[in-house]
């Protein structure tokens, strides 16, 4: 069920825009109406467990339990600037009458916010599926779904239904990094070269730009220079430069054996890592 979020600031998300609508499996309909357009749940006359610090703190016996939630198999959402990202949301927990229902939100920094819904596979796990998007849908300019300073660390909240009716609400139950995607490049010369003589790697490193729907340059950042050689699978860190203010990298090394040479960049808390492919050297006696 697809459903469009209205986050608690009156509905604008950090672009300044409506906030966005999600993409999630389909599911059939359901009563009662579980989530009102301003982003709260309600359930019932059954309000008010909305209001408790979670399940844990607030349940009563009898209540189901929300005991965690795993995005995207505890890897970090990397979005880049041109396709739809899905992942999914496990929400699991126990009730002497088995999970039947989950309302899942998803809240990240300067307003983002993503919500939707489904049934439980199982007595104890509830898996919602979500779509997020940094591009402009073909002939559209509508606003998408995120904006640069929305990158970072975001956090889950869950809402579960028993069978017997009884429902739950955790806040906070689980967290995840949404991160702008990076690509490297790399290139060694001169190609072949005397052993003992001096190579030049360069390289550059740009990340995903979710407000201008480009690839930009990644300044001052320190990105490893790697080299393994030919006949093994093994890369051993060698150097580490820093990026220049257009994200352009460069260092020389000594020519010792042929092997590949590559750039690795481990990532940051709003970037995804990156790894460049390896680009071979004959080094002659």
């Amino acid at each position: 069920m697809s459903r469009v979020a209205v986050p608690p600031d009156g509905g604008r998300n950090g672009r300044g825009g409506a906030a966005p609508a999600v993409a999630a499996a389909h599911v059939p309909p359901r009563a009662p109406v579980r989530r009102a357009a301003s982003g709260v749940a309600v359930v019932g006359t059954v309000a008010v467990l909305l209001a408790g610090a979670g399940a844990a703190a607030g349940a009563v016996a009898g209540d189901p339990v929300v005991e965690g939630a795993t995005v995207n198999g505890g890897r970090d959402v990397i979005v880049g600037i041109t396709h739809d990202v899905r992942f999914s949301v496990t929400v699991t927990g126990a009730d002497d009458s088995g999970l039947s229902f989950a309302d899942v939100d998803l809240k990240g920094p300067h307003g983002g916010f993503y919500t939707t819904d489904a049934f439980c596979e199982t007595a104890t796990a509830c898996t919602t599926v979500f779509t997020v998007n940094a591009h402009l849908a073909p002939g559209s300019d509508d606003p998408v779904d995120l904006s640069n300073a929305q990158a970072g660390r975001w956090s889950v909240d869950a809402l579960v239904d028993a069978g017997d009716g009884d429902s739950a609400f955790a806040p906070g139950v689980g967290t995840f990094g949404l991160k702008r995607a990076a690509r490297l490049t790399v290139n060694a010369s001169p190609e072949p070269v005397a052993k003992g003589a001096r190579i030049t790697v360069t390289g550059k490193l740009v990340r995903a730009n979710w407000d201008t729907y480009r690839y930009a340059g990644y300044a001052g950042r320190a990105v490893q220079l790697q080299f393994r050689p030919k006949n093994s699978d093994t890369y051993t860190p060698v150097a580490t430069a820093k990026t220049s203010a257009t994200g352009a990298l460069r260092t020389t090394v000594k020519a010792v054996k042929d092997g590949y040479w590559r750039w690795n960049f481990a990532g940051t808390g709003t970037t995804g890592p990156a790894k460049a492919a390896g680009d071979y050297v004959d080094v002659r006696p």
